[in-house]
């Protein structure tokens, strides 16, 4: 019989993990979490849990709100691409734009992170980026987890999760007050974000193109790099306007487009009479044209160009124009909300000339 500890023992290593790698993975990340740390941080990175102090971060009676999410197909490529720098941006702004929409200021936050073989430099540029997403919205990192599981991806493949848990005053949670006749602002978004890359992917493979294309629709960069822009973190000024009581309601454009998105805040009895007017991104009218996708398709499958839609009181519109502003923000004016019968739904005015 061999021994536990003899040469001709299995290990784990030998299994396909590497238990050293793990370790020196979390030395890597500790000062990336550290930059991130804030008022209410406990502890720091390796204890089997991670603690936060509501009072410390100067809440009394704070509802708290949590969300979780991924970036779906956007991953392959980042793999393929080797584009790693900026996924995990993508991660945090899923699920902390979530957040702030309900009127919750994003606290604290926990990444998984999967792999079959872990490469820690791969890893770590992740990691990096989901620091940098925490840091730009002032929400702590303070923990996650790196699972290294041999025979469950292929080589090169890793999969990513978020959680992200906020805090917002029980008197101060969206959506409130909403009604007929609020006025619907749209903030821009950055490109594609993160939903609609399997459409994105399968367009691309119809035209035989790849990553390493330039971009038609982006000069000086290839398609990889161009669709890799990271999602719009729209965190701080929406947090001012519902600090300033200018904010009835927010809804984050994801997957479901406006359609699907911006009935989730409205009451029933309201109609989003939405007049398709803002400038179309680039991005967007080159993937309806070489992809042949109908208009209704398009806006039920991508943010095209808005990320975030604000309801606001018609008499607050200028003053909530100018708190963005002052953030560096520049909205259009979408629509308005106005009263009918049945569940809230949206309207959407001149859709079919939207792509040109």
């Amino acid at each position: 019989m061999t021994s536990s500890n003899g040469g001709n023992g299995a290990t784990y290593r030998e299994a396909g993990v590497d238990i050293d790698g793990g370790d020196a993975l979390i030395e890597a990340i500790k000062p990336l979490a550290k930059a991130t740390a804030r008022s209410g941080v406990m502890g720091s990175l390796g204890g089997f849990g991670a603690l936060f102090d509501l009072r410390a971060a100067g809440f009394n009676d704070p509802v708290l709100v949590a969300t979780t999410d991924g970036v779906g197909t956007k991953l392959r490529i980042a793999i393929d691409t080797g584009i790693h720098e900026t996924v995990g941006i993508d991660l945090v702004a899923m699920c902390v734009n979530d957040l702030v929409v309900q009127g919750a200021e994003p606290l604290f936050f926990l990444d998984y992170f999967a792999t079959g073989a872990l490469d820690v430099a791969v890893a770590r540029s992740v990691i990096a980026g989901i620091a940098e997403g925490c840091r730009q919205v002032g929400c702590a990192l303070i923990g996650g987890e790196t699972a290294e599981m041999p025979g469950m991806y292929h080589p090169g493949d890793y999969d990513l999760a978020g959680f992200a848990v906020g805090a917002a005053p029980r008197d101060g949670l969206l959506p409130a007050g909403v009604a007929p006749g609020d006025i619907l602002l749209g903030l821009p978004s950055s490109g594609v974000h993160s939903n609609g890359f399997s459409l994105v992917r399968r367009i691309l493979e119809r035209a035989s193109l790849r990553w390493s294309d330039p971009a038609p629709f982006a000069p000086g960069s290839t398609l990889g790099q161009a669709l890799m822009q990271p999602t719009t973190l729209y965190v701080r000024p929406l947090l001012a306007l519902a600090r300033a009581g200018l904010l009835r309601a927010a809804a984050h454009i994801t997957g479901g487009g406006l359609p699907g998105n911006v009935p989730r805040v409205l009451p029933e009895g309201c109609v989003a009479v939405i007049d398709q007017s803002w400038p179309i991104p680039p991005v967007f009218s080159w993937l309806a044209k070489i992809g042949g996708v109908a208009a209704e398709e398009m806006l039920r499958v991508f943010n095209c160009g808005i990320g975030m839609v604000l309801v606001v009181r018609p008499g607050d519109e200028a003053a909530a124009r100018a708190l963005l502003a002052e953030s560096g923000v520049q909205p259009v004016r979408l629509g308005v909300l106005v009263a009918a019968s049945g569940p809230a739904t949206v309207q959407l005015v001149h859709s079919q000339s939207l792509f040109g």
